[in-house]
């Protein structure tokens, strides 16, 4: 290796190393704000908060690492050229592509260990991401309540509208879903203005104390014909206990892992058999519709044949043919089969609808392990003629240009990745779209950096003006 590739080499890997430090602990701070509702104040001990925060942690790389070599680039040569370096090397016959070739090669080992990393490390980060909080949750029934939705907590579904309280343990709008013992749906609810959550360490017994509220059960008779009456029992309260017991799901271990099933866990191998199964299931529901459907638009087999002559032609109103009660039974099979039809339209295409969703989040999963490479590439050819352009080094005008890159390309990226997922296009091109967006920008800015042409000619955008000008000021000799 040179003595120029090694300074280079040197001074892109200090300034990288510098950059994603600094950003990783910005998403890091970032993660912590996002969670810091399920965190602070559940009486999580440090050696949990640390593994939470480890699990989230390299999620955040796919964010960092793009914009890193960006603005690493930007920074490193466009102190090269604002040091007068770069016309060094170009006096001694060294051209911007001969500058960047030891960092490109750099850049595609980083590429090579961005998508292992996207491949294995980050699937099994998500994998003992979600399983941890899961579980967390199951052991702090004060974490396992959330805001605004149900929470499954042992035998009871809770949902409060807002919780308070040093340890969130004070609830206000209370609807609780008693399970049914049988197995058949929630029979009992109960709402309540306010509440409190009271437990003990050295009890298994979560008290949940709610005020102001009301009681609702379905009762089931014994008898089927009362059963049509509906009876019900309705009750007030001022202030009624309720004792909820989790020695069964006290005895969670943090460390077990049960959920295996998000897209964000899988491999690219994994992720390829998991899209097989699904297309096969898509495929074999859409056959089984079809087949379902024309065994339902069918005439009973038990109703009145009527036999025409065969020369003699079929009246334009078939139904003349049969007797009036004959026309009523069949226009009602009509109706009732019509609005079956319908009914299962719309239910099978909203279960397909979300399975195909379901597909189209796994194939966005796969292409994304894909796309950090190219990104690296991206924005590395983005970042390193650009600062030869603008030739400004440090943290002014190249953070500016970072960020808008960046940005523009995160806006792109999410975009058609949410397109994608409601079927507005392909996933590959919701997942490829800012790198097919912003690859010619790369292409234009190599061209004008190596061509030593200015970020934005002047000349090509007056020359028109000017011409206009002399055609109607003519000069006069």
């Amino acid at each position: 290796m040179k003595i120029l590739d090694k300074y280079l080499l040197k001074t892109f890997l200090t300034t990288f190393t510098t950059v994603f430090v600094i950003l990783f602990f910005i998403f890091i701070l970032q993660t912590v704000w996002l969670f810091i509702a399920e965190l602070a104040g559940k009486d999580l001990d440090l050696l949990m908060i640390i593994k939470f925060l480890a699990f989230s942690m390299p999620r955040i790389v796919p964010l960092v690492l793009p914009l890193s070599i960006l603005l690493a680039s930007i920074m490193t040569f466009g102190n090269l050229a604002e040091n007068y370096e770069f016309a060094a090397m170009k006096s001694s016959g060294i051209s911007l592509q001969r500058a960047m070739r030891s960092l490109t090669v750099f850049i595609i080992l980083l590429s090579i260990v961005a998508f292992f990393f996207s491949n294995n490390v980050i699937p099994f980060a998500e994998y003992k991401f979600i399983n941890f909080r899961k579980n967390i949750a199951q052991v702090k029934p004060a974490l396992a309540i959330a805001e605004g939705q149900f929470s499954d907590v042992g035998f009871y579904n809770i949902k409060v509208n807002k919780k308070s309280g040093a340890q969130g343990n004070t609830l206000t709008g209370i609807t609780i879903h008693k399970k049914s013992q049988s197995g058949d749906g929630s029979k009992t609810v109960i709402k309540a203005k306010d509440g409190e959550l009271i437990s003990s360490e050295q009890s298994s017994i979560l008290q949940l104390v709610l005020n102001d509220g009301y009681y609702y059960e379905d009762i089931v008779p014994k008898n089927y014909v009362d059963r049509e009456k509906l009876p019900f029992v309705k009750s007030s309260f001022k202030k009624q206990i309720i004792n909820i017991d989790l020695s069964e799901l006290n005895k969670v271990d943090v460390n077990e892992e049960s959920v295996a099933s998000s897209n964000t866990m899988l491999t690219v191998n994994e992720l390829n058999y998991t899209l097989d199964s699904l297309n096969k299931n898509m495929k074999t529901d859409i056959i089984a519709f079809s087949e379902n459907s024309n065994t339902r638009i069918t005439y009973p087999e038990k109703s009145k044949k009527v036999v025409v002559k065969k020369n003699k032609p079929l009246p334009n109103n078939l139904l003349s043919l049969y007797s009036n009660q004959e026309k009523s039974n069949i226009l009602q099979l009509a109706s009732s089969t019509i609005e079956s039809t319908i009914y299962t339209i719309d239910s099978s295409n909203t279960d397909l609808l979300n399975k195909q969703k379901n597909i189209n989040n796994h194939l966005l999963a796969f292409y994304d392990k894909f796309v950090i490479v190219f990104a690296c590439f991206l924005m590395f050819f983005i970042g390193a003629p650009l600062g030869a352009i603008i030739r400004k080094g440090g943290l002014g005008l190249p953070i500016v240009f970072a960020i808008l890159i960046f940005i523009t390309f995160h806006f792109i990226n999410t975009f058609g990745k949410r397109l994608a997922q409601e079927n507005g296009m392909t996933p590959f091109m919701g997942a490829w779209l800012s790198s097919f967006v912003l690859t010619p920008l790369a292409v234009l800015l190599t061209y004008r950096a190596t061509n030593d042409i200015g970020l934005i000619s002047m000349d090509v955008i007056l020359a028109p003006f000017q011409k206009i000008l002399k055609k109607l000021f003519p000069t006069q000799n």
